[in-house]
């Protein structure tokens, strides 16, 4: 038995993230002194429940829909990049055109998908100059099998790149997949930004060529590999900054303040990831801190509960809370899926 089936990695961040985002959703939009004006100090936030239900966004949503794309490839043996990108293609669409795709979704997802509800190639549905945390808040399904290789990593930038084509939308989504799959196999979490860095600089001139094609072609670089240095060197940048702070952050003052309000893939990813290592043991106390920003409150509270429950596994989650979240019994399946 691995770590991460005795902890349940892949329920504990699934659940996990859901939580993160029905806690950030009320506060998105918001600056912290609203926040806190309107919801009382931080740390004693409480999950917003009506009528019985914590109600997500478009992020729980997303990450389902890739999660069935995952499962449905996963049950047809090995995938082709080709069959991957149009499974996830069918199921974005089925997210855009469903009418529970009403929590104020990003409009290059909204855009994206209306261009993949066709014919046409996915790359040129793709918004090559977008790298919003719409491309990263939903890849955590990537991170929770028990390999991370090539494969992962391509299907990764792949999932982001259908929608947004940025280089660092790329990046910062394997990334996101990486750092939950390290978590979920028990890496310590005080060295989890040095095992990150060098997997950026590893991974820094490497095109996925199977799994992108020819994206890179639309954008103004001059070579494939000009194309995602661009995007790998942004994320180096913000875990140089993340690095820099993570043991000196003070927990008072928001995480924002030091890697960025998280409209976009790489600041989303490294404030989720600050948040988590602020209380790597504190579960609840990370997803508040997440909740209480001035940036992209529930996709920031989202990443850092994939962070979390990855780490610690199902049991960080109260039932009080757990048992309210929205699309529990999916989330749920699916976690056991992949925790075995």
């Amino acid at each position: 038995m691995t770590r991460q089936t005795a902890k349940k990695a892949a329920t504990g961040a699934l659940i996990g993230l859901a939580l993160g985002d029905a806690l950030g959703f009320p506060t998105e939009f918001h600056d912290v002194p609203s926040i806190l004006a309107k919801h009382g100090p931080w740390r004693r936030t409480e999950l917003p429940v009506t009528r019985g239900t914590a109600y997500v966004t478009d992020d729980t949503q997303m990450t389902l829909a890739l999660a069935r794309a995952v499962r449905a490839c996963d049950e047809r043996g090995v995938a082709s990049p080709e069959r991957l990108a149009a499974t996830i293609r069918r199921e974005y669409v089925l997210w855009y055109h469903s009418p529970d795709n009403d929590r104020a979704p990003g409009n290059t997802c909204l855009r994206a998908c209306e261009l993949l509800d066709g014919e046409g190639l996915w790359q040129d549905a793709s918004q090559i100059h977008s790298k919003g945390c719409g491309a990263n808040m939903r890849v955590a399904p990537l991170g929770l099998r028990h390999l991370y290789d090539e494969r992962a990593a391509g299907a990764a930038q792949l999932q982001a790149a259908l929608t947004h084509g940025h280089p660092t939308a790329l990046a910062a989504s394997d990334l996101t997949a990486r750092a939950v799959w390290l978590l979920a196999q028990g890496v310590d979490p005080t060295g989890l930004v040095g095992q990150l860095r060098s997997y950026a600089y590893e991974n820094r001139d490497r095109y996925h060529e199977r799994w992108l094609g020819d994206l890179w072609t639309r954008s103004q670089d001059p070579s494939a590999g000009h194309f995602i240095r661009r995007g790998w060197d942004e994320c180096l940048a913000v875990l140089e900054r993340l690095d820099a702070v993570q043991r000196t952050a003070d927990p008072e003052l928001d995480p924002c303040e030091y890697t960025g309000d998280g409209w976009i893939a790489e600041e989303a990813f490294a404030t989720g990831l600050l948040c988590f290592l602020l209380f790597p043991d504190e579960p609840l106390t990370a997803l508040r801190r997440a909740a209480c920003t001035r940036g992209d409150s529930d996709s920031i509270a989202a990443l850092a509960g994939a962070f979390a429950g990855a780490h610690l596994g199902a049991d960080a989650w109260p039932e009080e809370w757990a048992r309210h979240i929205e699309y529990r019994s999916e989330l749920l399946a699916f976690g056991a899926l992949w925790d075995v």
